[in-house]
């Protein structure tokens, strides 16, 4: 198996779509969907299951985790390479997941950038279990996710802030109307639930808050991550849950809408080594607590 072979098969279990990995991809569709059969034929498995989206089998899930861990490893021997070639020494690497982008992190970013400009910042997209494999095989300094994994020797947590939740729905949508939304409105809906794998995570923060109200939502789809779920909820497949912040995308095809359950909410929680005391660390630490 060839590293093409993985960023082909992301691309597709990514987007759900052939067509939208091809326009990605910058490749004609036809040939995607041939090289992909081929790869399941190599494997003597089907990867994903021809409907409308594309969902991905268990076989599938398996490999798109695995490929996720293996691409974001070489692109961290690459990065590593080039500054080892530059002769730059000093590098401080962040782990996040997607979501917490939209939070803290980013102005964090800058002010740290600001006042280290010679250290070199590294981002990688991570989930928060495999953020605390990072942290440990010093592959990161600190990671931002919305799990309490457990306690982990070594580490330590920090919970920055509770988030707010809100409801995105297609702008089209009847719930895009209310000022405010209530859990019992969006339960009857089709629910698109985020991320499908690994479990715990944000997907079962947001099932458990529906069922602190004796509410179970009506799940449509498992994703794999925010961006895929809000391409389908702006197709009209369904509506989800997302931290307020995103909200800051303002995209004309979702609405977001706030709830009226103030219970809604999900944490950002910042997780590093209890031994790393450089002061890149304590800076970004008190930066990032500046941000809450």
């Amino acid at each position: 198996m060839e590293l093409r072979d993985l960023r082909y098969f992301l691309a597709v279990a990514e987007t759900a779509s052939f067509t939208r990995a091809a326009e990605r991809l910058g490749m004609a569709q036809p040939p995607l969907s041939r090289h992909i059969a081929g790869l399941e034929a190599r494997l003597n498995c089907p990867l994903f299951r021809r409907v409308r989206p594309l969902e991905l089998t268990e076989a599938g899930r398996f490999l798109f985790e695995q490929a996720r861990q293996v691409l974001n490893k070489m692109e961290e021997l690459e990065a590593a390479t080039r500054r080892f070639a530059s002769g730059r020494k000093q590098l401080f690497s962040i782990g996040f997941v997607g979501s917490t982008l939209y939070g803290p992190l980013p102005k964090a970013i800058r002010r740290f950038r600001d006042a280290l400009p010679d250290v070199e910042i590294g981002l990688s997209e991570l989930t928060t279990h495999e953020q605390r494999d990072a942290l440990i095989e010093r592959r990161i300094d600190v990671g931002f996710g919305r799990v309490d994994v457990g306690e982990t020797p070594g580490l330590r947590r920090e919970t920055l802030l509770a988030e707010t939740l809100c409801l995105a729905c297609a702008a089209d949508h009847a719930l895009a109307k209310e000022r405010a939304a209530a859990l019992v409105q969006i339960a009857a809906e089709p629910f698109v639930l985020y991320p499908g794998r690994p479990r715990p995570s944000y997907a079962d923060q947001v099932i458990a808050i529906f069922r602190e109200v004796a509410l179970e939502i009506k799940i449509a789809l498992e994703v794999n991550d925010l961006q895929t779920a809000l391409g389908l909820i702006a197709a009209g497949v369904g509506v989800t849950l997302v931290p307020a912040s995103v909200a800051m995308l303002h995209r004309d095809d979702i609405a977001f809408v706030p709830l009226r359950d103030s219970q809604a909410q999900s944490p950002i929680i910042v997780s590093y080594r209890e031994n790393d005391q450089s002061y890149a660390m304590r800076l970004f630490l008190k930066l990032a607590r500046a941000t809450e």
